[in-house]
This record gives structure tokens, C-alpha cells and sequence, in this order.
């Protein structure tokens, strides 16, 4: 069992905070690496709390299982619901930590921010819910604060934790 923290940065013009969506369907998309033989997944797999799959031993569930294609073993991760928050402004620059993943078998190599994250502008202003970073930027216009907000050069790292 080795729990991985996807960390993100981003630069945020006139957001107050980026979030996963608390929604149980937020799909986090990633890309992995078997331990065992080290083979990488080629396309983009998703792990979610609302899909569990009761694990093989025990009454624990499992975010996400698949079988490696080279070596076949079969490898596990499952999300720590309580690992899950967001970046703000008062981050900018810095890597800060989204979520903290248990992984058996397998270590998430790439992530894609796509749809379903909730952005919060600035002084008050609007909330955003369900956008979209899957182009690697976003933006919009806040009627509340008569300002633009966007985020852009997002990047993210993978960082063991205990």
C-alpha cells in the first residue's frame, strides 16, 4: 500500500479557489505504470467514488482495478475522500495537494484535468461549477465583479506520502 498525492498548480487571474467538484462522479483521469514490470498505460484510465468494486480479499472497495496487459497482475487504487481539496490564490506558485490516492500494484504517471471542477472568483463574485480545464486553460467573465477570470499553465506532480 503506497498512498501518491496528486499535487497541482495553476495560475489563477481573479479565482479565489479551484476545486474538484464534491460530486461523487468527478472523474479524476489518469495514466499508470505497473510496479511489477513497470509496462505504462498507454491511454487514460478514471478512477471515481462512485464506482467501487469490492477488492478480492477483505471488505475493502476499490476505486479503480486493472490488470496489467504484461505481466497480467492484477493492480488496484482507491481515492482517500478525505485527501480531497483545491488550490487558491493564496497557493500561487506552489504545488499544493488535491487528493491523495492508495495505490497497490500501480503508480499514476500523468494526470488530465477535464470537466467538473468548481472555480470561485474573486470578492464574492460568481461561482463557476462544471468547467472544463481539459484544453489546459480556461476562462470567463464575471457579470458580479466586471472582471475576467482564467486559469492557466496548469502542471501537477505525483509525490509518495505517508
Amino acid at each position: 500500500m503506497v498512498k501518491i498525492a496528486l499535487k497541482l498548480k495553476a495560475n489563477l487571474e481573479n479565482v479565489e479557489s479551484l476545486t474538484p467538484s464534491p460530486n461523487p462522479d468527478f472523474r479524476w483521469y489518469l495514466k499508470f505504470a505497473c510496479n511489477n514490470c513497470g509496462e505504462l498505460s498507454n491511454k487514460w484510465n478514471y478512477a471515481s467514488l462512485a464506482e467501487e468494486t469490492p477488492a478480492q480479499r477483505g471488505s475493502a472497495v476499490n476505486h479503480f482495478i486493472s490488470k496489467c496487459k504484461l505481466c497480467a497482475r492484477e493492480n488496484s487504487l482507491n481515492i482517500l475522500p478525505e485527501t480531497i481539496s483545491g488550490i487558491t490564490e493564496d497557493s500561487y506558485g506552489q504545488f499544493k495537494t488535491i487528493v491523495v490516492f492508495d495505490c497497490r500494484g500501480l503508480e499514476p504517471r500523468e494526470f488530465s484535468a477535464r470537466e467538473g471542477w468548481i472555480v470561485k472568483t474573486c470578492n464574492d463574485g460568481k461561482t463557476f461549477t462544471d468547467v472544463d480545464l481539459s484544453e489546459g486553460e480556461w476562462g470567463d467573465y464575471c457579470d458580479k465583479t466586471n472582471q475576467p477570470v482564467s486559469i492557466d499553465e496548469i502542471e501537477h506532480t505525483f509525490e509518495r506520502v505517508k
